[in-house]
């Protein structure tokens, strides 16, 4: 099949970025024809040394640039001679919209981050993924039928972004609790670090690594150096890959406050972490709904220190969580999530009544 895929950018450091190029990356290792139709960026190398064609399509928001980009992008889908055109983030399916009109190709939307008012703009789709049961949900909620809707649950493990990526754990102070994640408040890393605040006395050993970036970074580091526990936190930045530090982590938590379905969940569970998240959105989902990581409510440092206390407390915690994180761990490769994407697009070519892939209209989610 010719797929094209639309995105705003192929930048590192953005969690639906990274999901469309596994995919796409993914889909081209399966036979198909593969084009990534953006604005370009880190990941346009990637894309080319494993037989992906990029063009460039602008996605500035002025109106002479969004005109000069629908003009592109019909370009591109005549001479790609695409078959599906899959768009990933808000503009991108605005702008693919009235070209696949036009053209006659159907357009495949995946929605990564539901939270966004403008999210419901994905439903313009003639089919609509969700990256998760919750996110499934909520699109429901906003009007899209259950015939045109979809949940494919993200996944990483195998994905191109990782080959050749180094094994070696991290040197880490041991007992290491590790963040990994964008540095603004919808991620909950204060919680984290309050957390950290409350067990410091009793565990002055523990250690939390904070890894990623972001407008938040010298605010949070600020908060951090006024804490008892100041010198028990590392900020480590971005890094290119954090794979490492997830290998020489002890814990890994995500206190998010909302995440549609985190992608460093998935890269937790095969790094081998004994993972905490809270109960938002994908994460319970990702972990097995508590069976392959704990889960505790969101915006609730105590909570938190309770389950990292237990585990930095209790003799052998760390190890069994360590191993049930592997629980079911098949479901979260790339190559699932590309067979799954393949039956939607199938059933936008067919015209036909879109077959559930996961369990959602039988857990009453949707």
């Amino acid at each position: 099949m010719r797929i094209l895929h639309v995105l705003n950018h192929t930048q590192r450091l953005n969690g639906h970025v990274h999901a469309a190029v596994d995919l796409a990356c993914a889909q081209a290792a399966q036979g198909h024809d593969v084009c990534v139709a953006s604005g370009g960026g880190d990941f346009d190398g990637l894309l080319q040394r494993n037989g992906i064609k990029t063009v460039l399509v602008d996605h500035k928001r002025s109106f002479p640039n969004l005109a000069k980009a629908l003009i592109h992008l019909r370009s591109h889908i005549r001479s790609f001679g695409a078959e599906v055109v899959h768009a990933h983030m808000m503009t991108s399916a605005v702008l693919a919209f009235p070209v696949c009109r036009l053209s006659g190709v159907p357009l495949v939307t995946t929605v990564h981050n539901e939270f966004e008012k403008s999210a419901t703009l994905m439903g313009l789709g003639s089919r609509v993924i969700a990256v998760s049961n919750v996110v499934g949900a909520s699109m429901r909620k906003r009007g899209v039928p259950a015939s045109r809707l979809c949940v494919v649950l993200n996944g990483t493990i195998g994905s191109a972004r990782s080959d050749g990526r180094s094994e070696v754990p991290a040197e880490l102070r041991s007992p290491s609790i590790l963040f990994v994640g964008g540095l603004h408040p919808r991620k909950g890393l204060p919680d984290l670090m309050d957390a950290l605040e409350i067990i410091h006395r009793s565990n002055p050993e523990a250690h939390l690594y904070v890894v990623g970036d972001g407008p938040f970074r010298e605010e949070y580091k600020e908060i951090a150096s006024k804490l008892a526990c100041a010198s028990a936190i590392t900020f480590v930045g971005a890094t290119k890959d954090p794979y490492p530090y997830m290998v020489g982590a002890d814990i890994f938590v995500l206190p998010s406050h909302a995440d549609p379905a985190p992608l460093v969940l998935s890269e937790a569970r095969e790094a081998r972490c004994a993972v905490i998240g809270t109960e938002v959105d994908g994460i319970p989902q990702l972990l097995e709904q508590g069976e392959a990581g704990i889960l505790v409510p969101p915006r609730d440092p105590p909570a938190l220190a309770r389950a990292l206390t237990r585990l930095l407390e209790t003799p052998g915690q760390i190890d069994e969580w360590k191993a049930k994180s592997q629980l079911r761990i098949e479901h979260l490769t790339i190559d699932r999530v590309a067979r799954e994407t393949m039956q939607v697009y199938l059933s936008a070519l067919s015209k036909g009544a879109l077959v559930p892939i996961n369990e959602v209209e039988q857990q009453g989610s949707i």
